[in-house]
């Protein structure tokens, strides 16, 4: 293995609640009705898809879909920067495969404009190679498109690199694009994807340990 492409909401920091507080802002403030039902169904999307999702039930006036979503990403970047938000383990985790020789990406469902706020709360640019954001792709995931967009940056191919991943839709697009997967279920209890193992802290890995061949759960 070469390198390790992480997801970043819910692997390098626990944003979901940023996404939900800034969407209910909002989408609230031009009349959407934003239910935990709803929520439920965008929480895989993309901010464009998101911000289609509910301005086709609850269309709004005087402001188009693409200025929402911008101030929707950013009331979320406003918060990463006020809340504490990171990942415990994440930067001591990625300067240990640093100095392993793993080359480390970043592949994400999120906008492009998200990932430098990220990076810098976390205190990482400097160890991260590349950056892939759905914002550029055809499809986000669950399709593996940000994940064949990172293995073309980091020039490797996919039984080269490890995915982590806190999602079900992360998972089949890494799985898809041909990764070996470890999810990381910390904050998410509804993991049904296979993966090639299962940790709920960076410090429960330990890639010297890996088996070689089949998948197995822990």
């Amino acid at each position: 293995m070469k390198a390790i492409i992480f997801d970043m909401d819910g692997v390098i920091v626990d944003s979901e609640k940023l996404w939900s507080q800034a969407e209910r802002e909002v989408f609230g403030s031009l009349g959407v009705q934003v239910t935990n039902d709803l929520s439920r169904l965008t929480q895989s999307m993309t901010t464009t898809e998101v911000t289609k999702f509910w301005y086709e039930r609850f269309p709004w006036l005087h402001k188009s879909e693409e200025e929402v979503e911008q101030m929707v990403i950013a009331r979320v970047i406003q918060l990463i920067n006020e809340e504490d938000c990171v990942i415990s383990g994440i930067k001591n985790f990625m300067e240990k495969i640093t100095k392993e020789g793993f080359k480390i990406g970043v592949a994400t469902n999120s906008p492009y404009s998200v990932i430098p706020a990220v990076l810098r709360k976390a205190n990482i640019s400097h160890l991260v190679d590349t950056i892939s954001s759905a914002e550029f792709e055809e499809n986000g995931k669950p399709q593996p498109d940000v994940y064949l967009n990172a293995l073309k940056k980091l020039n490797l191919t996919a039984d080269q690199c490890i995915a982590i991943e806190d999602s079900n839709s992360g998972i089949r697009a890494a799985k898809t694009a041909g990764l070996k997967v470890i999810a990381f279920s910390k904050y998410s209890s509804m993991i049904v994807e296979e993966t090639y193992l299962e940790v709920q802290s960076f410090e429960d890995i330990d890639f010297k340990l890996l088996p070689s061949s089949s998948p197995a759960r822990t």
